[in-house]
Order: structure tokens, then C-alpha cells, then sequence
């Protein structure tokens, strides 16, 4: 079959299907993020290799979904094939669909309720025919994102993102000390980090966040006296509300207080702390589109208020 023949008998929808599975190494999860019957997906790669004349996945029951060679070949050129085909789209279409259709974002689950509604409505208000689905991902999953192609911008802290990823800096944002209302300490101006080491410390118990806060005490030589740990940051305020400890965090929620009914005070760190910065991310080898670029106008206003505000 000549290459002409073979591009008659192979859909966009199929490559479409294949990424999808190749990304969630799952036919089933290929098919719920797409909306379709799971065996929409499964014709569609079992075309794609009858097609092709090449096995795509290794199908293995516990381990799911594995490419081959010819699999993680056929992924990479047909990302660039839907890419180019999209830019060539939208610059077809002009202004008049720059912002139409769907754009895929993810954001860093600690700053997605400080900042993605603002930016939603936003975008609702400004662009009503971008349809946005949003992911949100720990730190060092963000990068996966842009790198599957599951995401085309992210909102997240310059943490782990990893090669070539294209960064811009929204904000810098230094961490403070949050302690109960009632602490002895929480009604100091500012606070050596030596004077929390015995303190019992909550630790917001995320992939790499965990290692910066640690490290803000490892560096001065101090062991922090960690009581607590966790993955929510509202568990972390509800603990430190209820006298259970100190903890280090960054964004201040527009309340002081927690679910819980109690309530916290901030106090600004007297040491030079290295601060966390606020970006958006996109992929440096891809083209961002306009719709993208929508996106980050909004993070950049909607940071820059939180900062002014």
C-alpha cells in the first residue's frame, strides 16, 4: 500500500484516540476522558496497526498499556501532525476562532483555589466560546502534563518542571509563619526561624514542596520539630488552628479562618527565605496558541491583583 493509500484508510480521529490511550496508558481511561465507548478507542488502534503492519502496545492486564518502539514512534509524529494541523488552523481561521474551541490547563492543586476561578470567570466573560478543562497535579507531575500533551499551559510554582519547559514569572511569593491565634508568638512582628525550631511544625506534605520547607531550617543548620504531616493545605491550617503546631505556607486565603472555626495569624519570616515563584509554563518546543495565550493573560492580572490586594 503506497503512503497516499495508507493516509486514505487512517482518520484524525483514530490518532486522536491512540495519543489518548498512549497518555492514560488505558483504553478505558482513554475513553472517558474522550467521551466515547471504550471500543471507539480499542477499533481505533487495532485499525491504526492492522494499517501500519505493527504491534503499537504491549497489553498487559495488571500493567496496562505499554508501547513499543513503533508505538512511541507513531506518538511523537502524530503529536506533530495534530500540532501543525491546529496552527495552521487557527491561523487559517484568523481572529474570528482564535478563541474558540478547547483549551487543556494544569495547575498546581495548592494554587488552583487562589487563582483558577478569578481566571475562569475571566476567561468566561472575555472568550465564551473557549471551552477550558483543567487538571489539577502535585509538583513533578505538572511537567508530565506539558510533556504528554495532556495540558498545552500550566499554572503552577517553578518546582520540577524539568527541561525544556518555557517559564514567565508572575510572582515571587515569600513564605510567612501561620500560627494559632492564641500562640505566644503570634503576636511578633517577624520570626527567626531558630525561634521555631523546638516548636512542634505541621508540614505541608507535598512532592518537592515537603523538601523546601524542610530545607528552609536544613540550610541554617536547624531540625524542624515535625509533629504533622500533610497533603491538604486546609488540614494543615485546621491543625495549626487547634494549637497543634506552627506551620510554613505561602498563599494567605482572603480569611483567617480555617473550616473548623478557628482561626490563624500570619507572621512574616525575619530570615532571607528563598521564595517561591509563581509561573506559567508551556512547552518550549511547541507554538503556544492563542487560546493559550488567552490563559496567560489572565493568570498574569489575576496574580498581579492577588499581589497588589
Amino acid at each position: 500500500m503506497s503512503a497516499v493509500d495508507l493516509l486514505r484508510e487512517i482518520s484524525l480521529t483514530q490518532l486522536r484516540y491512540f495519543i489518548r490511550a498512549a497518555e492514560r496508558e488505558s483504553m478505558t481511561r482513554a475513553a472517558e476522558d474522550l467521551y466515547v465507548a471504550q471500543s471507539a478507542v480499542s477499533s481505533a488502534v487495532a485499525h491504526l496497526e492492522k494499517e501500519l503492519g505493527v504491534q503499537l502496545f504491549i497489553r498487559r492486564h495488571a500493567r496496562g498499556l505499554i508501547l513499543t518502539p513503533a508505538g512511541r514512534e507513531l506518538l511523537l509524529r502524530a503529536r506533530q501532525v495534530l500540532n501543525s494541523l491546529a496552527e495552521s488552523l487557527e491561523e487559517i481561521a484568523g481572529d474570528a476562532q482564535a478563541f474558540w474551541g478547547t483549551l487543556h490547563v494544569v495547575c498546581f492543586s495548592p494554587l488552583a483555589p487562589f487563582y483558577l476561578p478569578s481566571i475562569l470567570s475571566g476567561l468566561k466573560e472575555e472568550h465564551s466560546g473557549l471551552d477550558v478543562h483543567v487538571s489539577e497535579a502535585v509538583a513533578g507531575e505538572v511537567g508530565e502534563f506539558l510533556e504528554s500533551g495532556r495540558a498545552e499551559i500550566a499554572l503552577t510554582y517553578d518546582l520540577a518542571l524539568g527541561d525544556g519547559i518555557q517559564r514567565e514569572v508572575l510572582a515571587e511569593i515569600q513564605p510567612y509563619v501561620a500560627l494559632p491565634a492564641g500562640h505566644r508568638l503570634a503576636a511578633a512582628t517577624s520570626l527567626r526561624l531558630a525561634d521555631l525550631a523546638d516548636e512542634p511544625m505541621i508540614l505541608v506534605d507535598l512532592p518537592y514542596s515537603r523538601d523546601y520547607f524542610i530545607g528552609v531550617f536544613t540550610d541554617r543548620g536547624l531540625v524542624p520539630n515535625i509533629q504533622y504531616r500533610s497533603g491538604s493545605y486546609e488540614t494543615v491550617r485546621a491543625l495549626v488552628a487547634q494549637d497543634h503546631g506552627y506551620s510554613l505556607l505561602h498563599q494567605r486565603p482572603a480569611t483567617d479562618t480555617t473550616y473548623g472555626g478557628g482561626r490563624i495569624v500570619a507572621v512574616p519570616i525575619a530570615d532571607v527565605v528563598e521564595p517561591l515563584r509563581v509561573v506559567v509554563a508551556t512547552l518550549q518546543s511547541m507554538k503556544v496558541s492563542q487560546r493559550a495565550r488567552a490563559f496567560a493573560d489572565r493568570c498574569r492580572a489575576v496574580v498581579a491583583q492577588g499581589q497588589n490586594g
